[in-house]
């Protein structure tokens, strides 16, 4: 049997729960009165410009601040393929972020527009949500439902924030039955970002790439996959109906409530090669379950 310590080193990028900035000790009482002593996780604030002009402030757990904005700034379309980015500056006494281009960039108009989302610690989108999405074409890729049981049991047995000290969303980047990054924050799209920036700065391909959420798969995540050009969405979790009306309008297939055994596919269903019995794989171990609701 896979032990857990060893799961973390099939990644690329892995979770670092014993980080001494992502969590700090706190002391309370539980349902007894009786004292104890808890990890929870950190929130700063990260400001992010583009140049010369700032552009947003997100809470994050503070951890690859680069990718959090280089992810940012391509998922709203501030950042193209055809930008030279000449340095990305961090500091962290500042909490600022600044990410330089060969030539001056202008949103403005992105800018005096902002549509709050659903997502934990309040995402942001800016401009038209829809912008980009019209002409878009998402590969024909396949995934064999025998990668999908394997990504769950791989990625739910990774030893990670959440499971040192909850409060916490993480996304996983993958190829086939191997995933390959998997970042952490308090909110699902800060975690995105982190993985869009990462596939920005590293030129990775999103052709063959599925995408694991541990969140809702709600209309924001779905934009922000389609827009980074990844075919398939996968989480543990719900829909909400704009996330399913928008992943069928551009033809992303979206899988939720993957627990054991079961999964449903909501839309892009012909991408599925179902090579897999459903009963010959072992229902989730209570031990390894993720405890608790996300929000």
């Amino acid at each position: 049997m896979t032990r857990s310590s060893d799961v973390a080193q099939h990644y690329v990028i892995a979770p670092d729960p014993q980080a001494e900035r992502l969590t700090r000790a706190v002391t309370g009482t539980d349902q007894q009165g009786e004292a104890v002593e808890i990890r929870v996780v950190e929130e700063r604030p990260l400001t992010i410009f583009l140049n010369a002009r700032e552009i947003v402030t997100a809470m994050t757990i503070g951890d690859y601040p680069d990718y959090l904005a280089l992810g940012f700034l391509r998922n709203q379309g501030m950042l193209r393929d055809s930008d030279t980015v000449t340095g990305v500056d961090y500091d962290e006494d500042l909490e600022t972020v600044v990410v330089r281009t060969a030539e001056q960039t202008s949103h403005e108009d992105k800018l005096a527009k902002k549509t709050r989302t659903s997502g934990c610690a309040v995402g942001t989108v800016f401009g038209d949500m829809m912008e980009g999405l019209e002409d878009l074409t998402l590969p024909p890729a396949q995934v064999k439902t025998s990668d999908l049981y394997a990504l769950a049991h791989t990625i739910n047995r990774t030893p990670s924030l959440y499971l040192e000290a909850g409060a916490i969303h993480g996304t996983v980047l993958c190829r086939e039955g191997r995933p390959l990054v998997y970042m952490e924050d308090v909110g699902r799209h800060n975690a995105v970002d982190k993985i869009a920036g990462w596939m920005f700065s590293e030129g990775i391909g999103a052709a063959d790439k599925i995408l694991y959420t541990t969140g809702r798969l709600t209309s924001e995540m779905v934009i922000k996959t389609a827009l980074m050009g990844i075919p398939v969405l996968a989480s543990r979790s719900g829909f909400t109906a704009w996330g399913v009306e928008i992943a069928q309008q551009v033809g992303l297939t979206l899988i939720g409530r993957m627990r054991g055994q079961r999964f449903v596919c909501l839309s892009g269903e012909e991408r599925l090669v179902r090579d897999a019995d459903p009963s010959a794989v072992p229902d989730e171990a209570r031990k390894h379950s993720r405890k608790g609701a996300r929000t």
